[in-house]
C-alpha cells in the first residue's frame, strides 16, 4: 500500500467516524423532542380536565382513563404530582432505562 491508499482509508475512517457521531446527536435530540410532547400531552389533558372538572387530577391514570391520554408507557414513566386541585400539578417524564446524571 503506498501513502495515496492510506490517507483515502484514513479519511473513509473519519467520515465514518463522524457519521456515526451525527446520528448518535440526531437520536438524542429526538428522544428529547419526544419526551417533551409527552410531557405536553400531559399538561395539555390536566387543563383540560381543569376547564371541564374545576380540578387538576391526582394522577396520571385519571387522564388515561378520562381524558384519553396515550403514550408508549413501556419506554416512558410519567408522574405528576399535585399540590392543591387549583393549581397545575409538577409533571415529570423520564425515559424508562435511562441513567440519571
Amino acid at each position: 500500500m503506498n501513502r495515496r491508499d492510506i490517507f483515502k482509508l484514513l479519511l473513509i475512517a473519519l467520515v465514518l467516524c463522524m457519521c456515526v457521531v451525527l446520528v448518535s446527536r440526531i437520536s438524542r435530540s429526538n428522544d428529547a423532542a419526544e419526551s417533551e410532547l409527552v410531557r405536553k400531552a400531559v399538561r395539555d389533558a390536566a387543563i383540560t380536565c381543569y376547564a371541564v372538572e374545576g380540578a387538576y387530577p391526582e394522577d396520571v391514570e385519571y387522564l388515561r382513563k378520562y381524558y384519553h391520554l396515550s403514550y408508549n408507557d413501556d419506554r416512558y414513566l410519567v408522574t405528576i404530582e399535585t399540590f392543591a386541585s387549583n393549581h397545575i400539578p409538577d409533571i415529570y417524564v423520564t425515559e424508562r432505562g435511562a441513567q440519571l446524571q
